[in-house]
């Protein structure tokens, strides 16, 4: 039995170097996650939307089941506590989320509009399994994850920057913005250089401002670049050697 378990936890988790069966098991999944969108991008109600949605859900019930009685051979310590844990773990929680407006029986009195939405919403969250099963991105998780000090530091600098830039725009042209958020949104869309024109400065000062945070938001926007580029560049490194 554990033999069995230990099959089929090296064939459902994804691995840098894995086999064949399980390189296909990881194309299979992220095709049947990519499916299951089909019928979100439509407004018809199709029976063949129905039997994709059945047909996916089924595959994502297995799949986490059988994440779940491996999920010994995930921990270092490898005992009962593990499958306790691994319900907790993020993608389990995502995984559990996809599924979950399937697997709950609603009455007809929670059957209201914005709990349909927040359901269909919760399906949305399929596209983070996508994650599991590629190598590539697992690789920009971990970038993502070595560098978030440098991040943290980074997008805390973006975001000083907006909230003094539309502190001081605010001051200057209060007739321009009918509250301070309409200030930050200015600021973020300044910095980032997109300017959609629908809120912008109209004094003299407010231009010169605009102008700097421009050219400050093309320094400031390329330093979270920098850091995620060089930190998948080492993971890719790293999992070459």
């Amino acid at each position: 039995m554990r033999n069995m378990r230990e099959k089929i936890y090296n064939l459902i988790e994804p691995k840098s170097k894995g086999s064949r069966l399980n390189i296909c098991y990881d194309g299979v999944m992220i095709m049947i996650i990519i499916l299951s969108f089909v019928p979100l991008i439509f407004k018809e109600d199709r029976q063949a939307f129905h039997f994709i949605d059945n047909f996916c859900v089924i595959v994502f019930i297995i799949d986490y089941l059988l994440r779940w009685i491996t999920a010994d051979f995930r921990y270092e310590k490898k005992s009962v506590v593990s499958f306790i844990r691994y319900p907790f773990s993020l993608m389990a929680i995502v995984d559990l989320l996809s599924i979950l407006p399937y697997i709950i029986p609603l009455s007809g009195a929670f059957k209201t509009f914005r709990l349909f939405r927040l359901l269909i919403a919760l399906r949305i969250l399929r596209v983070v399994k996508i994650f599991r099963y590629s190598t590539s991105l697992q690789i920009l998780k971990n970038a993502f994850y070595n560098q978030k000090r440098a991040l943290i530091i980074a997008f805390m600098l973006v975001a000083g920057y907006v909230f003094v830039t539309a502190l001081v725009l605010f001051q200057i042209e209060p007739d321009t913005f009918d509250n301070f958020f309409d200030a930050i949104y200015w600021a973020a869309i300044s910095l980032t250089t997109i300017g959609y024109g629908d809120i912008y400065a109209t004094s003299t000062i407010g231009k010169a401002i605009t102008i700097i945070s421009a050219l400050v938001g093309l320094m400031i926007i390329a330093l979270p670049t920098g850091i995620i580029t060089a930190g998948y560049m080492y993971e890719l490194r790293k999992n070459k050697k």
